[in-house]
């Protein structure tokens, strides 16, 4: 079908140092897509990637394996060699500007400093691939981008992220059948009906009741004067 997505790339960095950082969260979702519908993903050397395909004719499935920076080698060569435009790859890649929890997709628009984007753009010669991001957050500062995608997102974090996934996995049949306005209604539909989760209300703690200050006892030498000083008045 014309304009169905014929390649679908997860971003993210090889080997069991990078696996679990949050720049990996492209490779979680395509990883687990493919475990999914029984593709099993190989690795090919001329390509340097490790590539999986949906059935016969089906789209190609891709997590680069020349780290971040050179991501763009094994999309250009499978985009080049099997015909397929910008506006038919979807690529998944972690997205600062995204809280965790958050998935949004989008064709074309800026690369926001993403590495693996940059490099694929300047390979397709092209900003017009679909993008599929998934939101890690943000360390607040900029200086600290870098160390932090490539940290390991804490358990709440992780939950978040992975829910995130399981929308995007969802949404995928119908990007692979041409309907890229469903899946972003789908996907961006169901971002807002999540539950949202209630702060817990800070506890008070019940402050005890201040004590009456006791009157003052009065004095014996002023009863007795004001006594004495009655009596003189009469």
């Amino acid at each position: 079908m014309p304009g169905a997505i014929r390649l679908v790339v997860g971003l993210g960095n090889p080997g069991k140092d990078y696996e679990r950082t949050r720049h990996n969260a492209g490779f979680w979702l395509v990883e687990r897509f493919a475990v999914q519908s029984g593709v099993a993903l190989r690795k090919e050397g001329k390509y340097q990637a490790l590539v999986g395909r949906l059935g016969p004719n089906g789209a190609w499935l891709v997590l680069p394996q020349s780290f971040m920076n050179a991501s763009g080698r094994a999309v250009q060569m499978l985009a080049g060699f099997f015909k397929i435009p910008p506006a038919e790859i979807l690529v998944i890649h972690d997205e600062l500007d995204f809280a965790p929890g958050v998935a949004k997709m989008k064709q074309g628009g800026g690369i926001a400093g993403h590495n693996g984007l940059k490099d694929i753009s300047q390979r397709l010669g092209s900003h017009d691939y679909w993008r599929l991001r998934l939101g890690i957050g943000h360390p607040g500062d900029k200086d600290a981008v870098a160390n932090y995608v490539l940290q390991k997102p804490p358990l709440a974090e992780r939950e978040l992220i992975d829910a995130a996934i399981a929308r995007g996995i969802e949404a995928l049949p119908l990007c692979l059948s041409g309907e890229m306005q469903g899946a972003m209604q789908k996907l961006h539909t169901a971002e807002k009906e999540k539950p949202v989760e209630k702060e817990p209300e800070p506890k008070v703690e019940a402050k005890p009741e201040p004590k009456p200050e006791p009157a003052p006892e009065k004095s014996a030498s002023k009863g007795l004067f004001g006594s004495l000083f009655s009596k003189l008045k009469k």
